[in-house]
């Protein structure tokens, strides 16, 4: 089976712990990588007017990537898809900030493109609503059904 690494917003407007990057940085240079670095502009995403908050107009990955993306919005934008494709890659392994939006967005994508998204559970936060993840966690466990738990593991 090939394996790749997305990397979800792992990005200083965010503000990951240290473990988080770190970890993510192991798994994005052990495998072919994508991360992507969530940007705003209202007129793709209309994070004020909707939110009240807007996330940085320019931001960049803490996670050295083989390949950076940009992003406007919780899903990843389809270059994500595409690149993966590309790599003729079979699984996903994804990590990552907000666990519970962008995180499973990116599950929900990779799944519909008939990749198989799984979850790297010690190695995501969730948003403000469950900073821990869990919910993220348990939200993907019912959708993809594919965590491991510990990055460590991964061969």
């Amino acid at each position: 089976m090939k394996q790749a690494v997305l990397v979800v917003d792992v990005q200083p407007s965010f503000d990951p712990p240290d473990w988080l990057v770190e970890r993510s940085r192991l798994l994005a240079a052990k495998f072919p990588s994508v991360a992507t670095v969530e940007r705003h502009d209202e007129a793709k995403v209309p994070f004020f007017r909707q939110l009240g908050w807007t996330p940085r107009s320019v931001d960049d990955s803490l996670v050295q990537a083989d390949r950076i993306i940009l992003k406007y919005g919780y899903s990843p934008p389809p270059e994500v898809i595409e690149q993966f494709q590309s790599w003729k890659i079979d699984r996903v392994l994804v990590c990552g900030i907000q666990a519970d939006t962008c995180v499973l967005a990116a599950g929900f994508a990779l799944f519909d493109a008939g990749l198989q998204p799984t979850l790297i559970a010690d190695a995501v936060v969730g948003s403000s609503l469950d900073r821990s993840g869990k919910l993220g966690v348990e939200l993907w466990r019912h959708h993809f059904g594919q965590i491991i738990n510990n990055h460590l593991e991964i061969t």
